[in-house]
């Protein structure tokens, strides 16, 4: 028996000492995966060596001798510095995450592979220009050069999923196939109206969206079922599942030098896109001959400058939000052919074998398109039933996309009508471009293919059968509605209506309220000249319009006695500033919160019916329109109910004291890794947390979901920010949410994100500022 007691006891010894080593022996090899400060590497395809310096947060100054050079020397950084970033984004794109992360990512996977991302990628970088072409490759062979010395040692998460494979130049188009696909809009929105259809009668269906003037009435004999649109819905990525992105909106603002204190124009911009560790922006420096240099936010997986400047201009973007995609209702003609206006014509079919991790066979995904694009409606598995099936048409879809050959001659452009002609390039997605260049001229453009109709105004489902509602062309980029030196002097946008509806281009029906942009100009008009230090406050400006605005209307509301009257009275005072270490914040949107859901319960709406703050406004705000959903009496005493109900929530998380509660308590920004966050103590580990204030509203962009456990999450917003003052030859100042490295062990994993919560921001001008890395490439 002791023989027996005293084995055990050494089994156990011996486990526990083995897993002791494991767990360092793993630990060594995470630390190893993190890159070397510096270090000297041969790279073939170089022309001349190329220096690379790195500050204390790891944003790098390439010094190089050739844009095709400095291409090359991007594309090593990024690859050393956000290689599995880029990994998931081009699996992503093309569809092959479950072999990953398991069956949860076949939603994100079936929808990739319907839309035929990949294959597009491929195509689009065939018909682009040679220049062009050999950038990409020039990037490609960065990638592949850092790839080949580091192999799975390129990120940490390679060691657990394997080497990666070598990059391609199309898996940079991908980047812009994401970008256009989730940043154009309008097709899943036509479906929920849809949906919303049989439930509610015409007038409730247009209070819960934003709207404008219509060209033509929607056609409804074209709508397919509830049940059927609802299947289809679900089928769709959604962000905070599986989904990329959210919902997006950015600010941008350009004065010209008049209206500045330096002399010369000043442009702002920040994208408000959603959250991940890392975050979607690189910062860089790029220096070549003669002066010429290249600041800003780069994306990993695509060479160049996304949003910056140069030495002669500086541009920013915003999503335009105009109405570039349609679902199309297909009438059957047997089971393999839908019926056009030439009689029928036999559906165009791909297999897809998609490898899923944990299963030994493939999922078989069987692709249709039709003459107007893919066919969405096979995404939930199931056959037509109803004679019908539903293709969506996408303008960022369509062959021959020219976004990388425009990206190219922005990076390039030394004045505004240089950056006019890149700007008629972007293809995909729709998108406002502001610029600025250092002879004073001030621009906003408006960039993609805008569909032409022949009918209708794709609010819902078209027929897709009789040719009626077909898109005949696009607007011609001359045709659109841009502005070049305005005598103002100032441009301003953030993603409401980009141009008055007396404009002869149809750009959409639904816009998003205009809050923000209100907000910009009265800060704008408030001085009479501005410089890059305010800039950089405005966008950090934390007040709401919306909420000043309905302040009057929730001050009136009789509030229930006790803790709740209590809370009322914390709204006397406030003046609609959404700081974090306010209460008053947290008690307008749980209140809000509360009156939407029972605002949709009394007004009839199905469950899981959305509406976002123009829904809110409408009714608060447009005398008798709440009736409809409130009640005879008026939505007072449905808010009344809701405050009660708010209160008592607020009261079980945060306490009993209405005056210690806290805004940035409940508003926590989290960045989460793409993948890890699933694992449930690697997701930890892997997770930054930081109570933020602002709201969906405020320039300060704090975009919440709305819903599920936790409504009041930062899900979205500025992950960076930018202020470019031409009068300074040579730098700009930025700052992105997390850090430069994807590495959670590194220094520089979120080195940034203290300075992004306060509002500063640094400085990416020619001196390196406390160097940390020294690297050179030579050929």
């Amino acid at each position: 028996m002791r023989f027996f007691l005293r084995l055990s006891g050494r089994l156990i010894l011996l486990f526990l000492v083995l897993g002791v080593l494991a767990t360092a022996f793993a630990a060594a090899l995470v630390f190893t995966s993190l890159p070397n400060a510096r270090e000297e590497l041969a790279v073939p395809s170089l022309s001349a060596p190329v220096e690379i310096s790195l500050d204390r947060h790891g944003i790098p100054r390439i010094q190089a001798g050739t844009e095709r050079d400095a291409a090359v020397a991007l594309g090593w950084l990024h690859a050393r510095d956000r290689m599995f970033q880029m990994e998931a984004m081009r699996r992503s794109a093309a569809g092959r995450l479950a072999e990953l992360a398991g069956p949860s990512a076949l939603r994100l996977d079936r929808f990739s592979r319907t839309l035929g991302l990949l294959p597009r990628a491929e195509a689009d970088l065939a018909a682009l220009d040679a220049e062009t072409q050999d950038l990409l490759a020039a990037y490609a062979e960065g990638v592949n050069a850092q790839l080949a010395v580091r192999g799975r040692l390129a990120a940490p998460e390679f060691m657990v999923v394997g080497e990666p494979e070598p990059w391609r130049p199309e898996h940079s188009l991908l980047w812009g196939k994401v970008m256009g696909l989730w940043l154009s809009g309008n097709w899943r929105r036509e479906l929920e109206r849809a949906a919303l259809a049989e439930a509610l009668p015409p007038a409730k269906v247009e209070d819960l969206w934003p709207q404008d003037e219509s060209p033509g009435r929607p056609d409804l004999t074209a709508l397919p079922s509830a049940p059927h649109l609802a299947r289809v819905l679900d089928a769709i990525p959604l962000f905070g599942e599986d989904a990329p992105l959210p919902a997006s909106a950015s600010n941008a603002w350009v004065v010209a030098g008049r209206r500045s204190a330096s002399g010369a124009p000043i442009l702002a911009n920040d994208p408000h896109l959603g959250f991940n560790a890392p975050i979607l922006w690189y910062l860089a420096r790029i220096e070549l001959p003669g002066g010429q240099f290249r600041v800003g936010a780069t994306a990993p997986g695509v060479p160049g400058i996304v949003i910056g400047r140069n030495q002669s201009i500086a541009w920013g973007f915003t999503t335009t939000h105009s109405d570039t995609q349609d679902v199309f209702v297909e009438r059957l003609a047997g089971p393999d052919a839908y019926l056009t206006p030439d009689g029928p014509r036999p559906f165009t079919v791909r297999e897809e074998r998609i490898a899923v991790r944990g299963r030994e066979e493939p999922e078989i995904l069987r692709v249709r398109e039709t003459r107007h694009g893919p066919v969405i409606s096979g995404l939930d598995g199931l056959a037509a039933a109803e004679g019908h099936v539903l293709a969506v048409a996408m303008a960022n879809l369509q062959p021959n996309d020219t976004a990388a050959a425009a990206l190219v001659a922005l990076n390039r452009a030394t004045n505004v009508a240089e950056a006019r002609a890149a700007g008629a390039l972007f293809s995909s997605p729709p998108q406002t471009l502001l610029v600025a260049d250092s002879a004073g001229r001030i621009a906003q453009y408006l960039l993609g293919r805008t569909p032409v109709r022949a009918s209708g105004d794709g609010s819902l489902p078209a027929r897709g059968w009789d040719g009626s509602m077909d898109w005949t062309g696009f607007v011609p980029f001359d045709a659109m509605a841009h502005i070049e030196d305005p005598e103002s002097g100032v441009i301003a946008n953030a993603n409401s209506r980009p141009a008055p509806a007396s404009h002869p281009v149809y750009l959409g029906r639904d816009w998003y309220g205009d809050w923000r942009l209100r907000r910009i100009r009265d800060l704008l008009a408030a001085r009479p000249t501005h410089d890059a230090a305010g800039f950089a406050a405005m966008q950090n400006d934390m007040v709401s319009l919306l909420a000043r605005e309905l302040l009057p209307v929730l001050r009136a509301v009789p509030p229930p006695p006790g803790l709740p009257a209590r809370a009322h009275a914390l709204l006397a005072d406030w003046n609609g500033e959404m700081r974090a270490d306010l209460p008053q914040p947290l008690i307008h949107h749980a209140w809000l919160r509360h009156f939407r859901q029972l605002a949709l319960q009394e007004g009839g709406a199905p469950d899981g019916t959305a509406a976002g703050s123009e829904f809110i406004a409408r009714l608060l705000l447009q005398p008798g329109r709440g009736e409809a959903w409130c009640g005879a009496q008026g939505c007072t005493p449905l808010l009344a109910r809701a405050l009660g109900l708010a209160v008592a929530d607020l009261q079980a998380e945060h306490g009993g004291d209405p005056a210690a509660w806290r805004w940035g308590a409940a508003h926590v920004a989290r960045f989460e890794h793409p993948l890890l966050r699933f694992v449930p103590v690697l997701g930890w580990l892997t997770r930054l947390e930081v109570g933020t204030g602002g709201d969906n509203e405020t320039l300060s962009r704090g975009g919440m979901r709305g819903g599920g456990a936790n409504p009041f999450a930062h899900q979205h917003g500025a992950g960076l920010r930018m202020v470019s003052d031409l009068a300074d030859a040579e730098g700009a100042m930025a700052i992105i949410a997390t850090g430069q490295s994807g590495h959670p062990l590194s220094d520089n994993f979120a080195s940034m994100m203290e300075l992004w919560r306060s509002g500063d921001v640094v400085r990416l001008g020619r001196r390196v500022e406390n160097e940390t890395g020294s690297i050179r490439l030579t050929p």
